[in-house]
């Protein structure tokens, strides 16, 4: 640990800062992780496109399909390949909290800068304030590292503000992903952005968000490294130029990138999202790999459209 419990809100202030990815995992045809493609991955992610952190062992990483050992190993990897180059947030969440606390402990042990924790789904409760508060005082009262909330709409509702602000209070929790209407982070980030980091993984609205919000984290997505390529770090350069308060060449930079998006988003099917931004990823020269049950490989009509679309978005290779 860098830093002892009651000083991670403002560690996080200090190092959570710019662009953070959520990582995909690469499996390989027999659905092993495969490490080395993850590995060569997150060096091309630090060293060649200027991504500040990972969040590790999320949604994108299938988290859900990986078994405890797995899923450390998951965390393991890239605390190694990180180094001291970029940070890491790895996601502990699971339905058995004590899972949750074993994974924390690994966290703790393996070199994360973080840990993540959504909120967990609850059958037939309608009032959650207090067992949400009590679920993540349970955990900082026995985990050392930092915890950043995270609430979207998967748990079958959204963590009011209310809610996060009182939960924001406890000694280490420094940040929340905050995946909800924008109109909700907004409200939170005038209660506590003081206090805690709070950050969304909407991409196209990350230049407002640092204009109108102050924001200093994106906190993440897969856009970081499915929008850049090494000779093209437009995601980056929109983002410094607004750190330097230079908001009219930010936008500028930042809407050159709309056909890119166009051609992710059009080509996108609607139930397989997580074995598209792989395909994307190999056709930038990444490790993008196979996806787990449940999830749905592309065929190969939906390949040959997306990679028509992408050789036509403007992305320089």
């Amino acid at each position: 640990m860098k830093y002892a419990r009651e000083d991670a809100k403002a560690h996080a202030r200090e190092t959570m800062r710019g662009i953070w990815a959520a990582a995909l995992n690469p499996f390989d045809a027999d659905l092993r992780l495969d490490e080395m493609g993850l590995r060569r991955n997150i060096r091309h992610w630090i060293d060649d496109l200027g991504i500040r952190g990972l969040f590790i062992a999320g949604k994108q990483g299938e988290f859900w399909s990986m078994s405890l050992e797995e899923r450390k190993r998951n965390m393991t990897v890239a605390a190694e390949e990180c180094g001291d180059k970029a940070g890491t947030i790895m996601s502990i969440s699971d339905q058995n909290v004590d899972t949750v606390l074993d994974l924390g402990r690994h966290a703790q042990a393996c070199g994360a800068d973080y840990v993540v924790v959504h909120a967990p789904m609850l059958s037939f409760c309608h009032d959650r304030d207090e067992v949400l508060y009590n679920y993540y005082k349970y955990l900082c009262d026995r985990l050392d590292i930092g915890i950043a909330m995270w609430s979207h709409p998967d748990s079958g509702y959204l963590m009011a503000p209310e809610t996060c602000a009182r939960i924001a209070e406890l000694p280490n929790i420094m940040a929340i992903k905050y995946s909800v209407p924008r109109e909700m982070y907004v409200r939170l980030t005038r209660m506590v952005g003081d206090r805690i980091l709070v950050s969304t993984s909407a991409e196209d609205d990350w230049l407002d968000n640092i204009e109108e919000l102050g924001w200093q984290l994106y906190l993440c997505s897969s856009p970081p490294y499915l929008l850049q390529t090494a000779k093209d770090r437009r995601m980056h350069e929109y983002t410094e130029l607004a750190f330097a308060g230079k908001f009219d060449q930010a936008r500028r930079v930042r809407d050159s990138l709309n056909p890119v998006r166009a051609a992710i988003r059009d080509t996108k099917p609607g139930g397989k999202p997580t074995a598209h931004g792989k395909y994307w990823q190999s056709l930038l020269g990444q490790t993008g790999g196979r996806v787990r049950h449940p999830m749905l490989e592309l065929t190969d009509g939906e390949k040959a459209a997306t990679r028509a679309a992408f050789e036509g978005c403007g992305l320089t290779l």
